[in-house]
């Protein structure tokens, strides 16, 4: 598969780049969250524009729970939220990988519902992994780039707000 570096598709996922790493470097849970949704919408776009309809389907999904997520921290949504990215996948996947961002997705609501602070930046980290494979998959040069600079970002937060809990000052 040949990648054209400039295609408008790629630009969307380069703005999607900017957005995620953005996101990541927020140590505030509602900062964090918004700047998340901003970055879905961008992701929406760009696998819209590479065919990729299970990384729509997920990517909208994922933009729906940020969003939500910012409102209420109930499990019942969190639940619908995963049952949904699930009947998407039913609906939507014809081979293994359409999997990669719909567990991801699932992945990012229990996060985002049910954690906060680290634990909810370690299981999002568990999700960036999945988009990692997923976007090398599918030939996104900026979402590939996006996923690896927000693991490494997300380690990098993970480590400052830990570091923030014990009172050790910065260096």
């Amino acid at each position: 598969m040949t990648i054209d570096w400039f295609s408008p598709a790629q630009y969307v996922g380069y703005a999607a780049f900017v957005l995620g790493v953005g996101s990541f470097l927020q140590k505030d849970d509602r900062r964090f969250k918004i700047f998340m949704a901003a970055e879905c919408l961008a992701y929406i776009i760009h696998f819209a524009l590479l065919g990729r309809p299970t990384a729509v389907a997920s990517s909208t999904m994922s933009l729906l729970r940020s969003v939500l997520s910012l409102y209420t921290r109930s499990k019942w949504v969190a639940f619908l939220v995963v049952a949904a990215n699930l009947a998407l996948g039913l609906t939507l996947a014809t081979r293994a990988s359409d999997w990669l961002p719909l567990g991801a997705s699932c992945i990012g609501t229990l996060a985002l519902f049910l954690l906060e602070g680290v634990r909810m930046r370690v299981a999002m980290l568990c999700g960036t992994v999945l988009w990692i494979i997923n976007n090398i998959i599918a030939g996104s040069v900026g979402g590939t780039a996006l996923e690896v600079v927000i693991a490494a970002v997300n380690v990098v937060t993970i480590r400052r707000m830990m570091r923030d809990a014990r009172g050790v000052p910065a260096s």
